[in-house]
């Protein structure tokens, strides 16, 4: 079974920095995509960024400079390194998982709250 479990979100001011964990269980961690997405109030959920089989990264363009997305096949944990946070940041972030990086995945996590504060 695979299962996805979100941790790291927190209350951050603005220009502060969180990193988010996602530690995965059940698959076989180089067979899968990761993602990250997030979803605001009011708004549909949207994507993050994206870690590949081979390694490869995608980030969307409101967060490219300042969300670094990584992997830590020993502990079979994903994280994302968030940087320059800012309000519209603010929202519950949700690591997937699916074969390829998609518009929707098929494995979700719980999600975890970021809130920044201005």
């Amino acid at each position: 079974e695979v299962q996805l479990v979100e941790s790291g979100g927190g209350l951050v001011q603005a220009g502060g920095s969180l990193r988010l964990s996602c530690a995965a269980s059940g698959f076989t961690f180089d067979d899968y995509a990761i993602g990250w997405f997030r979803q605001a109030p009011g708004k549909e959920r949207e994507g993050v960024s994206c870690i590949s089989r081979d390694g490869s990264t995608y980030y969307a363009d409101s967060v490219k400079g300042r969300f670094t997305m990584s992997r830590d096949n020993a502990k079979n944990t994903f994280y994302l390194q968030m940087n320059l946070l800012k309000p519209e940041d603010t929202a519950i972030y949700y690591c997937a998982a699916d074969s390829l990086c998609r518009r929707w995945f098929t494995y979700w996590g719980q999600g975890t709250q970021v809130t920044v504060a201005s």
